[in-house]
């Protein structure tokens, strides 16, 4: 019989697993990722070709929409007010759409199409976007037996940026459209309503057909639902981030009848709380018509979005069967669905949705959500109380000192948790402070030493130390790291807790990876392997496959959209925001991996070898190893507008103060002076001082979009010859009246190119009181200055309005207010000079340079 000393002896037996072990384990991970998560995301269908339609009638054909977005593209960039976009696009879907009628089950459904021609203006982001006489290309779908007049939208749009032809963003989306039409009309589909498509013909300018057809079209007003497809990219699975908003019913159709599901709350809560820096035609239709839909977008590749690399030749050909089978299905589901005669009987709440990497699609209502992360985050404390209620029974110990050693080691695991969010902060700022962010941009490798490294060092290093110094006293070795992992797990409940007390959708993310731990535990007290040495890692690590193929995909789904993204935004550090997404998913996928290194002998080393990583990821950074971009794979995007500038003293008719030309240059990421020494080293161009931003509307610049404003520091002007200035707009004052002593009228008069911003800053304490315009800017107490951003497509006639400023003193004087506009010619490349052809080719094979002409015109009235 053993004696109670060599009992406790077996209990507190610390024998480890030989340090060569180590690198196997991390293999096993590592393979799961590379063979099963990587090929589950970019798994797609087979393309279906024109002879199996004759086996497969009813089916979507991707060989054909591949066969009609090649003609599309080949008409090239689609520029809103040219004549590719006006007249050719249109042209092109109008004889398409008559191929379709012409093969349609006319019996069976009415078949309307049109042409809208708008104009209008709004408010959108803090700019009024002012649209003249563009069009859509309408196509209404009504079956035969209707009784409803509801109607489903689908949404698309046809024109593109300039120097694009827009086959991904978002050409493909609009043959897609015209397959499904083709295929609905052709076999006999049943429709309970009708299907209205809208091939939108300005949405770069930005959102302006869509606010056209929500706000003006008869059509609309009978629109109940919107399924709106867009591209951040070019082909590849589209994923569903906008959905409702409080229409769970669009959900659970599109939970059952996806073929190919792609969709998670995590990326709807990004999207809606602007961590993308997009926006779609889903918002107009949203805010404008109030209706609900679903929000689809491409995201591979977005290297190539808003870029001349965006053809067709680089998207993926089995996309289009995976969208266009996905977009069938919806439409079919939809179009019959009993809560389209009146969605708003069905507004109530919000969903909970994921798809497990694309396997399968899971969703539930949010009232369900909150009572599985409540009655999970239960389990877990009742679990983790079982436990240490049961060790101190096997070992002997007084619970309470479990329960300090309990506490202890949850003090360890938030220092270790601390340690490595602190390392992971501090490399991301510190890149960005030397000048050296996104090394990851074009060799996403990169993250894993510069992100995942330090956190798991971070993690591991602390709880290594400590029980590397505890071998004669205390708990058994796998006790005390399940203690750990307990003490993780208890640390995601409370922030589990507080994400359902604020009401984040997203609770759901940690919530399974505590249910998951939870039941490895459960399993372990169950079986005893809890009390082994070693037994108790088989249920451990078998219930964390699951958990670390989600986050994992989850982890790949978003470097996929995020990355390239960071390549057109400069405003924010792009390390941060990897960085701590980076550590996020560490926190889920790792805890309960990262303290089994300290089951092998070595620990430390083992886990220092995190660190040295790190490291030696740091000096790559710094070196031509690690720069960020790649020729057509992988560009740094500028913009460069041949610029004649010309400012006056007075009024439209006073003299000229000064007037200059030359190449305005704007990068829009975080690395703004990469080509600085290719541009100015060696060459005749310099960098001209920066004009007084105080004195001068944006700085002299000539803006030409709202996202430019975030970029106007970074920016710079290189003087140059004067371009071509046929296009530059002309201001005339019409009328100047004034109804008291206090108030003054202007009426303008304001012709130029089909793309023109206005600036308007009131000056000497005066206020705009009143504009042609819609008045929400004024309203709503926009900050001066006010930007205007006029567009025309078929009728150049000049832009009329009027302006009504107040002062307090009657006796005021000088200026009322400063006016600027820039005018861009953005699609006529006959009039670019070859003096500015000469600039262009100075910048590297790297750099992605949007280019036209462009002025700036300034008066004080």
């Amino acid at each position: 019989m053993k004696s109670k000393y060599e009992n406790m002896k077996i209990i507190y037996n610390r024998s480890k697993i030989g340090w060569y072990w180590a690198p196997l384990f991390v293999s096993c991970w590592f393979l799961l990722f590379y063979l099963v998560v990587i090929p589950s995301f970019h798994r797609m269908p087979k393309l279906k070709t024109l002879e199996d339609e004759l086996q497969e009638p009813g089916q979507f054909i991707g060989e054909r929409a591949e066969n009609t977005l090649l003609r599309l593209t080949k008409i090239g960039p689609k520029v809103v007010g040219s004549a590719a976009n006006e007249q050719a696009a249109v042209q092109f879907l109008l004889s398409e759409i008559g191929d379709i009628i012409g093969e349609a089950r006319l019996d069976l459904y009415d078949i309307e199409k049109d042409v809208q021609v708008a104009s209008g203006n709004y408010l959108l982001w803090s700019m009024v976007n002012v649209y003249q006489s563009i069009q859509n290309v309408v196509v209404k779908l009504t079956p035969k037996n209707a009784t409803s007049e509801a109607a489903l939208l689908i949404n698309s749009h046809f024109d593109s940026v300039p120097g694009s032809s827009g086959a991904g963003d978002a050409g493909m989306m609009c043959v897609i459209m015209l397959e499904v039409l083709r295929v609905i009309t052709k076999y006999e589909t049943p429709l309970t309503y009708s299907v209205v498509f809208l091939f939108n013909g300005a949405e770069e300018n930005p959102l302006q057909g869509s606010h056209a057809f929500i706000t003006q079209h008869p059509w609309a007003q009978n629109v109940k639902a919107v399924i709106n497809l867009d591209s951040a990219g070019s082909g590849g699975r589209e994923i569903l981030f906008q959905s409702g908003p409080d229409h769970p019913w669009l959900m659970k159709y599109y939970g059952k009848n996806i073929v190919h599901p792609f969709a998670s709350t995590i990326g709807e809560e990004l999207f809606q709380n602007g961590f993308v820096p997009s926006e779609t035609d889903y918002r107009v239709f949203r805010d404008y018509g109030h209706i609900p839909g679903l929000d689809m977008a491409q995201t591979l590749n977005g290297y190539v979005y808003h870029t001349k690399y965006d053809r067709f030749n680089i998207i993926p050909r089995r996309t289009y069967q995976l969208t266009g089978e996905n977009i069938l299905a919806l439409v079919k589901a939809l179009a019959n669905a009993e809560e389209l005669e009146n969605p708003s009987k069905y507004a109530e709440g919000h969903m909970i949705f994921f798809d497990m990497m694309g396997w399968f699609f899971v969703y539930y209502p949010e009232s369900t959500g909150v009572i599985i992360n409540i009655s999970v985050c239960v389990l877990v404390c009742i679990t983790i109380v079982g436990y240490i209620w049961i060790m101190s029974s096997s070992t002997g110990m007084f619970r309470r000192r479990i329960w300090a050693k309990f506490g202890i080691l949850t003090a360890l695991q938030v220092t270790g948790v601390a340690l490595g969010i602190s390392l992971v902060m501090g490399i991301a700022l510190f890149l960005d402070a030397v000048n050296l962010p996104m090394s990851w941009f074009s060799q996403n490798w990169m993250l894993f030493g510069l992100y995942f490294c330090p956190m798991i060092f971070g993690m591991g290093i602390v709880p290594a130390i400590y029980f590397s110094r505890t071998k004669e006293h205390g708990l058994p070795l796998g006790y005390g790291i399940q203690l750990l992992m307990h003490s993780h797990c208890l640390i995601l409940t409370v922030v589990t807790a507080i994400m359902v007390s604020y009401g984040i959708r997203s609770a759901f993310v940690i919530m399974l990876c505590i249910g998951f731990y939870t039941l490895s535990v459960l399993v372990n007290m169950v079986t005893k392997a809890h009390k082994t040495n070693f037994l108790w890692l088989i249920p451990h690590c078998t219930c964390q496959v699951l958990p670390f193929l989600f986050y994992t995909y989850c982890c790949y789904a978003f470097y996929v959209v995020f990355v390239p993204m960071q390549g057109r935004e400069c405003n924010t550090n792009p390390e941060i925001l990897m960085g701590f997404f980076t550590a996020l998913m560490v926190l889920l996928f790792a805890p309960f991996l990262v303290p089994l290194f300290c089951l092998f002998r070595k620990s430390k080393t083992i886990i220092s070898f995190f660190g040295i990583c790190t490291i030696v990821f740091i000096i790559l950074a710094a070196t031509p190893i690690a720069f960020p971009y790649a020729e057509k794979t992988a560009a740094q995007r500028f913009f460069a507008v041949h610029t004649a500038r010309t400012f006056h003293n007075g009024d439209a008719a006073s003299t000229v103060s000064h007037t200059d030309s030359g190449y305005f240059v704007l990068p829009v990421d975080r690395r703004p002076h990469t080509v600085d020494d290719i541009l100015f080293e060696n060459t005749n161009f310099t960098k001209a001082d920066r004009m007084d931003c105080d004195s001068e509307l944006m700085c002299g610049f000539p803006i030409y979009s709202s996202r430019w404003l975030n970029a106007v520091d970074n920016s710079y002007f290189v003087p140059g010859p004067e371009p071509n200035k046929d296009y530059i707009p002309t201001l005339t004052i019409l009328d100047k009246t004034s109804s008291s002593a206090t108030n003054i009228k202007f009426d303008l008069e304001i012709s130029g190119p089909s793309h023109t911003s206005i600036f308007i800053l009131p000056l000497n304490d005066s206020k705009l009181v009143d504009w042609s315009f819609i008045r929400d800017p004024i309203d709503t107490d926009v900050k001066p200055p006010y930007y205007v951003y006029w567009s025309y497509a078929l009728d150049p006639r000049p832009l009329q309005f009027s302006l009504e400023f107040e002062h307090d003193d009657p006796n005021w004087s000088g200026g009322t207010f400063k006016i600027a506009l820039m005018g861009h010619r953005i699609h006529d490349d006959m009039y670019v000079t070859e003096d500015f052809r000469q600039f262009l080719a100075t910048f590297p094979p790297w750099a992605h340079v949007s280019s036209w002409l462009g002025s700036y015109n300034s008066w004080q009235l």
